[in-house]
């Protein structure tokens, strides 16, 4: 019957109008991915039937199909905001659960427990991998162990100072300061017995030839305000110096067993003669002579622990009170002093100042004390056939049999793609498109309702045959 068909490109040009709409009115849902309506013929046939001579029974909705294209990134600012470039949907769970569901929303929040969660209602767990060692920046990660993502709201825990390392450039044309100590009168400068480092005062600047400091950190966070003192000893060599090292402004620690500064010298390139002696110093601080006097430690428990350049740069465990001084690198060319590097392996107590994700989807948590530790990596799953995920709402889908068993890992692995923080995934709607289509599925549906009209309008017209 023509009502029949003219009715069922009712329905079909309604449900075209449906899924339209729900594009339109979700053209601002972060994470949205447009659907389509597709449609299919009816076409009845009974035994003996003629294709030639069928016309069909009209049409119906063969299904609603989303299109998983990439949509536009647009950075937000929040650093906790996550999108998805590329293949994958983040996975998400609920406590106690072990159902995941799977979305390409990436509005991250932090809920009061410290779990990373959704803006859902109600909010889910971001899933991701646990780093093997919190502690160390460069971790790597349990991708075998999909866990809800936790950040630790408490402090850094302070690291004491066990190694400093400086680069410089020394000046080669300076001579020693005069020895104010000497009994000559006046000072011979010509005379190298009368002259030397012997005569150092730290408040004195004529009596050494260049300074430059640093701060390192007791076991308890303190700040230790380091100087090193550089001084030209002729008497020793035409390219020797002595380095004098002072902290919080008090006495030389102990170095070596008589307590002598730290010798240096330099061959005719310039450069450090590490043969002559070595560029670096355990130098030993008696910590009750440095205020305050907090029952802190400097260096690493053991004493024994091998510390060979470059500078490790780790956590260490505070102990020993000796700190390891390396002075590789150092020159002594030109005119001009420089310091090129120095760098110490210690901080304070540090608070949380954000989080920041890079590429691989490794999420660091920034501390004030400049130490970025590893909260996790993002967990990404990617499906054979994304079309066949299920909708269940808040931009979510959960897998069925049509979708296929997820693939679980790290971003920019295998077909996932890769992570950009600080931004989020707009909807692939294009607007003008879908507005286009509005008109289009519009006229459809006025067309059909023609076709229930001419119906009606023959069948009224057999009716009044008499």
């Amino acid at each position: 019957m023509p009502f029949n068909i003219g009715l069922s490109g009712l329905n079909a040009a309604a449900a075209d109008l449906k899924t339209t709409g729900n594009n339109i009115a979700n053209v601002a849902t972060t994470g949205f991915k447009q659907s389509r309506s597709e449609f299919g013929d009816i076409f009845t046939r009974s035994y003996g039937t003629i294709s030639r001579t069928n016309t069909g029974a009209g049409v119906r909705v063969v299904a609603t199909t989303q299109q998983f294209t990439q949509g536009t990134l647009e950075f937000s600012g929040n650093s906790l905001d996550l999108s998805i470039t590329g293949r994958g949907f983040f996975v998400l769970n609920s406590p106690g659960s072990n159902d995941n569901t799977y979305t390409r929303a990436g509005a991250i929040q932090v809920d009061n427990e410290g779990y990373l969660v959704n803006n859902g209602a109600p909010p889910l767990r971001i899933q991701g991998f646990p780093p093997v060692d919190p502690s160390d920046p460069n971790s790597t990660f349990r991708t075998g162990l999909l866990s809800d993502m936790q950040l630790n709201l408490g402090d850094s825990p302070p690291n004491a100072t066990a190694d400093v390392a400086a680069q410089l450039n020394l000046r080669s044309d300076v001579a020693t300061p005069i020895d104010k100590t000497s009994t000559a009168t006046p000072p011979d400068p010509i005379d190298p017995t009368l002259i030397g480092p012997g005569g150092f005062e730290p408040d004195d600047p004529d009596t050494y030839n260049f300074s430059t400091s640093t701060t390192m950190y007791d076991s308890l966070g303190t700040p230790r305000p380091v100087t090193m003192y550089f001084i030209k000893d002729d008497a020793t060599g035409p390219r020797s110096w002595q380095v004098h090292v002072q902290m919080d402004g008090a006495i030389d620690p102990t170095i070596f067993p008589t307590g002598s500064p730290i010798p240096m010298s330099f061959d005719t390139n310039g450069l450090l003669d590490e043969t002559a002696n070595p560029p670096f110093a355990d130098l030993e601080f008696d910590m009750t002579n440095y205020n305050p006097a907090n029952g802190a430690t400097l260096g690493v428990d053991d004493p024994t622990t091998p510390i060979t350049p470059p500078l490790p740069l780790t956590p260490t465990i505070p102990g020993n009170n000796i700190v390891h001084f390396d002075f590789s690198g150092t020159t002594q060319n030109g005119q001009k002093y420089a310091v090129t590097s120095l760098e110490q392996d210690g901080y304070t107590t540090g608070r949380i100042t954000g989080v920041d994700a890079d590429e691989e989807g490794v999420l660091f948590v920034r501390y004030s004390n400049g130490r970025a530790l590893p909260l996790g990596q993002v967990a990404l799953a990617d499906f054979d056939n994304p079309q066949g995920l299920q909708q269940i709402g808040d931009t979510s889908w959960a897998e069925t049999t049509a979708s296929g068993n997820p693939v679980i890992f790290s971003p920019g692995t295998g077909s996932l793609g890769n992570i950009q923080g600080g931004a989020l995934e707009t909807s692939n709607v294009d607007l003008a498109t879908e507005l286009v289509h509005l008109i289009t599925a519009q006229r459809n549906y006025q067309a059909n309702s023609k076709t229930i009209s001419a119906a009606d309008t023959i069948t009224q017209a057999i009716l009044n045959i008499q």
